[in-house]
């Protein structure tokens, strides 16, 4: 039973860790906005 509780809580710990991490990249972490060009070529809007 000792074996299962420390693989739970280290379960539960990298859980917690990767949560916050998560939490922090989508908090913290702004993204420089850009423009962006596409170029579409007529063929893609022929049916076939």
């Amino acid at each position: 039973m000792p074996s299962l509780l420390r693989f739970l809580t280290v379960v539960a710990a990298l859980g917690a860790i990767g949560y916050g991490v998560i939490f922090a990249l989508a908090n913290f972490v702004n993204p420089t906005p850009r423009e962006m060009t596409v170029t579409i070529h007529p063929d893609k809007f022929l049916k076939k």
